[in-house]
């Protein structure tokens, strides 16, 4: 199954860290952020994971929810955070889904559909397509994916980055620019006319006939 953004994001019921949920239910009227690792235990994943938990706080201001998942057990999962916090110095509050059955990992296309039923006997290498990223919005459809090798670890800061310039977008009808970090300019999108934008934003800057420069909405 390939999965494209703004396709809606595979609803299922899983068993975490936190208790047994439904995806579609979890998120509720917030955002979310489903992060895969390949395997517990490993290093790459365990500095991913701590610096998840010690972001945690910034992803919760911005009302996103985020959840971990690999295919090892729940039992793994919860052994396995004592590590974590040793090598990072945070604690792993939010939930990970043990997906055993590599159900969810097809569903989102993590792993290839002839890659077993079962998570027992797999390695990290077995595992390796299983570094990815989903951020979901409200309306549970995906609006950015990201797939890394499994020697890369992620820059979660990032994650942060592109969750401001959506949010932007829904609220404001702009985008952004290469590069952008909070508080640089952002660009009126082509649907919206020139009046809407001045009486949206003011005035703008015409840098091109389709490019126009606004300062970033409060």
């Amino acid at each position: 199954m390939t999965l494209r953004i703004n396709d809606t994001a595979p609803d299922f019921e899983a068993d975490t860290t936190e208790g047994p949920i439904r995806f579609h239910d979890w998120i509720g009227d917030g955002w979310a952020i489903l992060f895969s690792h390949p395997k517990d235990f490993t290093p790459v994943c365990t500095t991913e994971l701590g610096t998840m938990a010690g972001l945690a706080p910034e992803f919760a201001k911005r009302n996103c929810k985020i959840i971990g998942i690999s295919v090892d057990p729940v039992e793994s999962h919860v052994k396995w955070k004592a590590d974590i916090a040793s090598a990072t110095g945070n604690d792993v509050g939010y939930p990970m889904i043990g997906d055993e059955t590599l159900a969810v990992a097809k569903a989102f296309g993590m792993l290839p559909s002839d890659a077993g039923a079962s998570s027992e006997g797999r390695t990290a290498a077995d595992n390796a397509t299983v570094r990815t990223v989903f951020v979901i919005g409200p309306d549970k459809k995906i609006k950015m994916q990201m797939a890394y090798p499994m020697t890369t670890g992620r820059n979660f800061n990032e994650l942060l980055r592109v969750l401001d310039s959506l949010q932007l977008t829904m609220g404001h009808k702009v985008a952004t620019p290469a590069n952008w970090a909070q508080g640089d300019d952002v660009i009126v999108v082509p649907a919206v006319s020139d009046a809407d934008a001045e009486a949206q934003h003011g005035s703008f800057e015409r840098k091109l006939p389709y490019l126009r420069m606004v300062k970033q909405p409060g």
